[in-house]
């Protein structure tokens, strides 16, 4: 269910907040530090302790040149985990079985070889059963789990699911046997969200002759694959065509903010999961060089500090001769009132605008690649109570106060920047979007070639665009 409530920067956004069901009681309970299924134990990390950072009103010192973030290990190619193991006929016919009722979850039975499979099970047990039935069983695990559309072909696609990491084939194929539970060994890889099983439900009723409709079924039903099965209790999540940002809990969505997303081109939305570090209460904007040089900015407003002043800027002159234009607080600030920092390579984030209207407009892809947020006040203070256990009435402070104030997450809270055509909106009804950028193109197109083998590419390769001015 969707509650609408209305905008406000001060305690109607904090009495919005704490009328979102389960936060009294997600405060009252004793929560762990991350809210997300616990990861393996080379990748945790402690959580930061919580404290507020004010920023200083004086613009800051320049900064020193950036340095292009190291590649995580995550986006390296991962070897290929094809193990052959022992298998009985009785296991490899569940296999056949499992193959055969595939189509329902949108896959192709042909891409797992079940002929050749039915041939060596009646040339009895041995190596060719062994080599056969290993091999369809992990590309059937592997699309189950991680899509079968590989990465040449998911556009703009950084968003790493890490399923692959603790669902490997060899510990898959091995619970299988042991229990030989082949069904459920495989069917235990669809995703959980409601969506994806409604998707499903749809492609049943869809004639096989409106083959259109069926393919864009397919290729949606496929993109839930590319996420992770398990989303976490709370995450935000936003579907770029839909323009429309969900705040969730348990897979139900609690409350949803109208979206501006980037521009189709060089300024699209990538698609990304991420990680909420800070809300930033008034936050400040650097002013990108582009219009500090490019528009004579910052000369303008040294020339003219009482222009700068009325305007909401301070101006640092360098050593150089270059300028610093750091845009102070207020409703006419460019990213609003509020900003949701979740660190990445693109710098693209969530905020507030001052260009309310925008969000009054049917299609909505006017940004340079972040994301700016309806309420996003409300939003951000309800991130304050779930992720950093702060009070309605400090968020209140915090928010009426105009100055610079960073509140650290203390909760593990991840955002997903997902593409979906073919979908549920927020008005619970299923629905199609228009492909803003493109990308069904490449993935209807995989789902008409032959299955391609996987080659433990994690993320696409196309080079990260991070925009001088993402805003």
């Amino acid at each position: 269910m969707v509650h609408r409530v209305k905008s406000g920067f001060g305690r109607g956004a904090a009495m919005a907040a704490l009328s979102l069901p389960g936060i009294a009681m997600a405060q009252a309970a004793s929560q762990p530090t991350s809210i997300l299924p616990p990861a393996p134990a080379a990748q945790q990390a402690p959580a930061p302790s919580p404290s507020i950072v004010p920023q200083p009103t004086s613009s800051p010192s320049p900064a020193p040149p950036v340095t292009p973030p190291p590649v995580p290990s995550e986006t390296a190619p991962l070897q290929i985990d094809e193990p052959v193991m022992a298998w009985t006929t009785a296991d490899a016919a569940a296999l056949v079985a499992v193959i055969e009722n595939i189509a329902g979850e949108g896959l192709i039975p042909a891409d797992y070889q079940p002929e050749k499979l039915r041939a060596a099970i009646l040339a009895g047990p041995g190596a060719g059963l062994d080599e056969q039935a290993s091999r369809s069983f992990a590309w059937l695990a592997e699309d189950m789990r991680d899509g079968r559309t590989r990465m040449q072909s998911r556009l703009q696609w950084f968003l790493v699911d890490k399923d692959v990491d603790t669902h490997t084939v060899t510990k898959l194929m091995t619970a299988a046997l042991a229990s030989h539970d082949i069904e459920g060994t495989i069917m235990g890889l669809a995703p959980t969200h409601p969506d994806y099983a409604a998707l499903k439900e749809l492609y049943a009723t869809t004639p096989k002759a409106n083959k259109a409709a069926r393919s864009l079924i397919q290729a949606n039903l496929d993109r839930w694959r590319w996420l992770p099965r398990e989303m976490g209790k709370y995450y935000l999540l936003t579907n770029l065509p839909e323009f429309q940002l969900r705040l969730t809990v348990d897979n139900t969505i609690i409350r949803s903010y109208r979206t501006v997303v980037g521009k189709p081109g060089k300024t699209a939305t990538p698609n990304l999961a991420e990680t909420v570090e800070n809300v930033v209460f008034n936050p400040t904007w650097t002013v990108p060089q582009s219009i500090v040089v490019g528009e004579g900015l910052g000369a303008r407003l040294w020339a003219s500090p009482s222009s700068a002043a009325r305007q909401g800027y301070k101006v640092t002159k360098n050593k150089d001769g270059t300028f610093l234009v750091v845009q102070q607080p207020g409703d006419g600030n460019s990213l609003g009132r509020m900003k949701i920092d979740m660190p990445n390579p693109h710098a693209i984030y969530l905020h507030d605008t001052p260009s309310k209207s925008l969000f009054n407009t049917p299609v909505r892809a006017y940004s340079h690649g972040c994301v700016r947020t309806e309420r996003a006040v409300e939003l951000g203070m309800t991130m304050a109570i779930l992720g950093a256990g702060v009070t309605p009435e400090q968020a209140v402070q915090y928010n009426l106060s105009g100055k610079y104030t960073k509140v650290p997450m203390t909760k593990t809270f991840p955002v997903y920047l997902t593409y979906f055509t073919m979908a549920t909106g927020i008005d619970g009804k299923m629905g199609k979007f228009a492909d803003i950028y493109g990308r069904d193109v490449p993935v209807l197109a995989s789902f008409a070639k032959p299955r391609e083998a996987w080659n433990g590419q994690r993320i696409t390769s196309e080079k990260v665009i991070k925009l001088d001015n993402p805003i």
